[in-house]
């Protein structure tokens, strides 16, 4: 087959060319925060002409960049009775921090991903969303992790907020660069190696993939710099992943029997000494125990309320959730507390607006109702874990005295 000749935009070395067979595959890399990927991915799409293009998006996060108004249809009493808050936490972080990188540069991160779906709809281009869902990838890695990781991690992120970071067009050309980003996934993958696992390799699979299963001879794959080497190894092996495979990446897997043990076990040992304490020792010596037991959760849960500046209500749902709570898998203090203050205390429009810029400022973390919430969520999940060590510990020592 005769070499098709090539654009000034597709000599690019961001630009890509992998033939598969009959096909002609251009995967471009971009940074999220770049305006000359944006300028790029346009150039290369319409100087290539595509059958098809395929981004590094799935719906909901498409549908997300694409909504300026998303957080204003936000059910955030539905999120908190899905247990996602935590999840939804997680992700404003990311996307706080990729934010205040790209608004020192005067773009809104993933623009260059807009840009590519709507010069292909402009062209009459058919586009796939080639990424997997990014609530499968957030839960997938939160799993990959053990318990002293995720504590790392998360320190780590909130450490990264209040750092000001200031990267030029040229910082980012660089970190385009393959032994660059080579060098960032290796250390990645030497802190953090599920999460390297689940947020690299295993989306280079599922984008490889998409990117073969994207209709057409000749397909435009716009990506994040970081999985080109990644998706080019994938698609220049023979590996057409059957789908079970690729469903198995899309699995979430189940919580570990431990925690389910744990969360019925504790439950099960707090109510049987009690019930142990009564036998022996009487009555009297059981319903002491009980009042114990009720304000070792309820006092340091509603400390964490009040220090989170919850709703008067909210705090008083504290301190009697929280013995009742500790007492159940089901539902934990924090999402109790979360759901009475987000219902008392509803984030306004413009602080939903905001919270991403508000993420960075410590003092708005109190003045912003939505990131409250989450202090509530956190301040009384971390005072019933408390109570539940000194309540527990306490009835057994009663119990064996």
């Amino acid at each position: 087959m005769t070499q098709e000749v090539q654009t000034e935009a597709a000599e690019r070395a961001d630009v890509h060319r992998v033939r598969v067979g009959e096909r002609e595959l251009l995967v471009v890399g971009t940074a999220h925060i770049s305006q000359e990927s944006a300028t790029l991915v346009r150039e290369v799409i319409e100087q290539e002409a595509p059958d098809g293009v395929c981004v590094e998006l799935d719906p909901p996060r498409y549908e997300a960049l694409s909504k300026s108004d998303r957080f204003e249809s936000l059910d955030l009493k539905q999120v908190i009775r899905s247990q996602q808050l935590s999840t939804l936490m997680l992700n404003l972080v990311l996307s706080s921090y990729q934010k205040r990188l790209g608004l020192g540069l005067g773009i809104q991160p993933g623009t260059e991903l807009l840009e590519a779906a709507h010069t292909a709809e402009e062209l009459g281009i058919p586009v796939t969303m080639g990424d997997r869902d990014v609530r499968v990838t957030l839960r997938r890695a939160w799993g990959a992790m053990p318990f002293w990781r995720r504590l790392w991690l998360l320190s780590s992120l909130l450490a990264g907020m209040f750092e000001t970071v200031e990267l030029t067009e040229d910082d980012l050309r660089e970190l385009r660069q393959e032994d660059v980003l080579s060098r960032m996934m290796r250390e990645l993958g030497e802190a953090f190696p599920g999460l390297k696992r689940v947020l690299i390799d295993e989306r280079d699979r599922y984008l490889a993939h998409s990117i073969r299963s994207t209709p057409g001879k000749k397909v435009v794959a716009v990506v994040g710099a970081g999985h080109v080497e990644g998706i080019k190894r994938a698609l220049g092996s023979d590996a057409r992943e059957d789908e079970a495979s690729i469903r198995e990446l899309e699995h979430v897997p189940p919580v570990s029997p431990v925690w389910k043990w744990l969360g019925y076990g504790i439950p099960a040992l707090i109510l049987g000494s009690i019930v142990g304490i009564g036998i022996r020792q009487g009555i009297g010596a059981a319903g002491e125990s009980l009042v114990f037991w009720i304000l070792a959760n309820g006092i340091p849960a509603s400390i964490g309320a009040v220090i989170a500046l919850g709703h008067p209500l909210t705090v008083v749902s504290a301190f009697a959730g929280a013995p009742v709570t500790s007492l159940t898998p089901v539902i934990g203090a924090g999402y109790l507390c979360a759901f009475v203050q987000a219902f008392l205390r509803p984030p306004l429009v413009r602080e939903l607006k905001s919270v991403s810029d508000d993420l960075a400022t410590p003092r708005a973390w109190w003045s912003n109702r939505l990131l409250r919430i989450f202090l509530v969520f956190v301040g009384t999940t971390v005072g019933s874990f408390i109570g539940t060590a000194v309540g527990g510990a306490e009835l057994l020592r009663t119990l064996f005295s």
